[in-house]
């Protein structure tokens, strides 16, 4: 059963065979949303000097302006939220397609079988000093998934064989990817979105 925090994750269980040849071939045939992905997922400002530089975090998510209205401002701008939880909706698509959660091409607006919420904050009930340290505060959450992640791809590569034999990802396997992405995007939402106080849980349903 999936807890009540705020940030919300599921993808849908295949309840049909997959695709065997896409699955064979997942990570060539990934290869033309990974460039648009990439195409989308930087915010680049162009100094003086002709270098690049970026005001959002890895994957394009506003963080550094989000910290400092919530510290000044105490004010979440509507339009960051929507382009942070709609990148962070495209990415999990690109991501569940390549841990071949699902056979479906990535779509760049649709739902399709993955899932994700979390509400609109108010900034005024949020601590406005805890943005500078949330990041921080999470560390212990980057070495859990650190290892997290790397049993991910050990149950990613299995789930591959079963797909080439038999068509379907195994369950078990498959909630457990799925519980490593809810946690990541928990301590997304938490340390980098700043969507919520609410320190993540140690969990992967």
């Amino acid at each position: 059963m999936v807890s009540s925090y705020p940030v919300q994750f599921d993808v849908d269980f295949p309840a049909r065979p997959l695709d065997r040849w896409t699955t064979a071939f997942r990570i060539f045939v990934a290869i033309p949303i990974l460039i648009l992905f990439g195409t989308v997922s930087r915010d680049l400002v162009s100094t003086s000097d002709h270098h690049a530089t970026t005001v959002a975090s890895g994957v394009g998510l506003l963080f550094l302006p989000l910290v400092l209205m919530i510290l000044f401002r105490q004010k979440y701008p509507r339009w960051w939220f929507d382009w942070n939880l709609n990148l962070l909706r495209f990415s999990n698509r690109v991501t569940a397609y390549l841990a071949l959660l699902d056979d479906r091409y990535p779509s760049t607006d649709e739902e399709q079988a993955v899932h994700l919420n979390f509400a609109y904050p108010d900034a005024r009930q949020l601590n406005r000093w805890l943005p500078l340290v949330k990041w921080f505060l999470a560390i212990p959450h980057y070495v859990v998934l650190f290892f997290l992640a790397i049993a991910s791809l050990v149950a990613i590569i299995v789930a591959w064989f079963a797909i080439l034999f038999t068509g379907t990802y195994p369950k078990g396997l498959f909630d457990f990817v799925v519980g490593v992405l809810r946690w990541s995007n928990r301590v997304s939402g938490y340390a980098f979105l700043l969507v919520t106080d609410q320190y993540p849980p140690f969990r992967l349903s």
